[in-house]
């Protein structure tokens, strides 16, 4: 009774923010500086490869105020007759890619401050096609001007960007605007990844998700099925319910479609078919194993980072024209301790009749997400590959840090496709080893397996658990454990919830193959 109250009482006294994707940043190719820019940013080199030409300055002007042109330096030069114009640093010219210019880009617009319209001169002889450098200098933009404010009522952080303008020489504007649009959805879709795991826990739970997946599901071109506490019972699916057992908030699995334009018409030949499953665990208090009370408690309303992910990432497939078709399942739940939350060594039945015994109720991801591979397997027709996303592990954090997720999988050319995602989107990847060799931790006394092995290799024995439930299909997890927050602003990470992910997701289904079938 006491929880039904505080949520009613929270809802009249403080009334809950919307929660969908941000408003869209006015974006813009033109061939001259536009009028009401209220910054300009030029990309300069170490060498002469790039010049400054908004500016009478010259390379002896920059080397005396200490800009040498390495990678993520700034200079704010003021101008009487203009707006104030940037140096950004990106270092070698010879070795600019994709990344660098993302980088650029956030640099840029961390140094314009609170100008709410830029501008930013895209160089056309770096080396980097024009539309792939214009999406990565709007992603850096946009993501690097990200903050989630909707409980200040009084910020002195800079006010949203409201315009960019990428101003240009290039004869083939259409490429320039093609990138430009490109990074305005990646951007966008993964901003809205980061609003839904800063949102606290009290404002987003698993009803609340599903609500929200199902008001942008016309928009968006999906398809939004919600099952509540009695279908997950019907389905079978203990190792949801299992966790939400201690809460008063109910579970929902959400279960997304899209269904690409050509395939809406009939069975289309060649078509790829991508099975996704995230983790949406809305607040993980580590059950009766309680977590201790430090700040990576106070960061556990982002535990559901994998099923933001993806259900970003899914609003972007129809604007970009995605061909695969694809089902995602959100396991949705807070994992809480109460007299009716599991205990240690319960035995839960997983859709498909496999039974865990449960021997840490912190390692509560991997049980969710069980009964959403099963479910994933039998889809009609079956997918041609799974792929998980998840803030798994404390072992994959401790193993890679926080820049880079963990990846492993039963299918090598699979986890190769989600590897060069995560390189073109700088939501990198670090493949570890799914070392069989492993298995036997995970066997029990009294059930077909346990939820934990040994002390040692966690992020592994942790995948060799979810192999356990994809019935042989070609498989790739993602363990994101260290990458889901920033503890400060880093290049386009702003602090707090990065979003990675999204846009690693949203490439690979752009792109994906249907892959070799085969295990590791």
């Amino acid at each position: 009774m006491l929880t039904s109250f505080h949520s009613r009482a929270q809802a009249e006294f403080h009334p809950a923010p919307s929660i969908e994707p941000p408003e869209e940043t006015k974006l813009a190719v033109s061939s001259s500086l536009p009028a009401n820019a209220g910054c300009i940013g030029a990309l300069v080199g170490v060498d002469e490869g790039l010049k400054l030409k908004d500016a009478q300055v010259d390379r002896a002007f920059l080397k005396a105020a200490g800009f040498e042109g390495k990678a993520g330096q700034t200079l704010v030069i003021p101008r009487t007759d203009g707006p104030p114009l940037v140096a950004v640093g990106v270092g070698a010219i010879a070795k600019l890619d994709a990344g660098t210019l993302r980088d650029a880009g956030a640099a840029f617009a961390r140094a314009a401050g609170r100008q709410p319209h830029l501008a930013l001169r895209l160089p056309d002889t770096v080396g980097v096609p024009v539309d792939v450098a214009a999406q990565a200098l709007t992603e850096g933009v946009l993501l690097a001007r990200y903050r989630y404010r909707p409980y200040k009522q009084h910020s002195e952080q800079e006010p949203p960007l409201e315009a960019l303008t990428l101003v240009t020489d290039s004869k083939d504007t259409a490429k320039v605007e093609q990138g430009l649009l490109r990074g305005g959805i990646h951007a966008r879709a993964t901003m809205f990844a980061r609003d839904l795991a800063n949102a606290p826990a009290t404002l987003l739970t698993a009803a609340r998700m599903a609500e929200v997946a199902e008001s942008l599901a016309e928009r968006c071109g999906l398809k939004v099925e919600v099952f509540d506490g009695e279908a997950l019972a019907r389905l079978g699916c203990g190792g949801l319910l299992g966790v939400n057992a201690g809460s008063a908030e109910p579970p929902r699995m959400i279960k997304l479609t899209y269904t690409p334009e050509a395939s809406r018409q009939g069975p289309v030949t060649g078509v790829g078919r991508v099975a996704l499953v995230g983790k949406g665990i809305m607040f993980d208090s580590g059950g009766l194993g309680l977590k201790p009370n430090d700040l990576v408690h106070a960061t556990m309303k982002g535990d559901m980072s994998g099923a933001g992910a993806i259900l970003a990432a899914m609003t972007a497939l129809k604007s970009l024209g995605c061909k695969a078709e694809v089902t995602a399942y959100l396991m949705c739940t807070d994992n809480m301790p109460s007299g009716t939350a599991m205990k240690l060594g319960d035995v839960l039945t997983v859709r498909g009749g496999k039974t865990v015994e449960v021997i840490n109720t912190d390692a509560e991801g991997r049980l969710v997400m069980s009964d959403g591979l099963v479910l994933a397997t039998e889809q009609t027709p079956r997918p041609d590959a799974i792929v998980d996303i998840a803030t798994l592990t404390g072992a994959c954090q401790r193993a890679l840090g926080v820049l880079s997720a963990g990846v492993m999988g039963n299918d090598q050319s699979l986890v190769d496709q989600v590897r060069g995602a995560g390189e073109r989107t700088g939501d990198t990847v670090w493949q570890l080893p799914l070392d069989r060799r492993l298995r036997p931790e995970l066997e029990s006394e009294v059930a077909d397996l346990k939820n934990v092995g040994g002390d040692n290799a966690g992020a592994i024995t942790a995948a060799l658990f979810l192999e356990e439930f994809v019935d042989g299909l070609p498989w790739a997890h993602i363990d994101m454990a260290g990458t889901a927050r920033a503890e400060r602003d880093n290049a386009w990470r702003s602090k707090g919830a990065t979003g990675y992910g999204t846009r690693l997701l949203i490439d690979f289904l752009m792109g994906f193959t249907p892959p070799r079938q085969g295990r590791n």
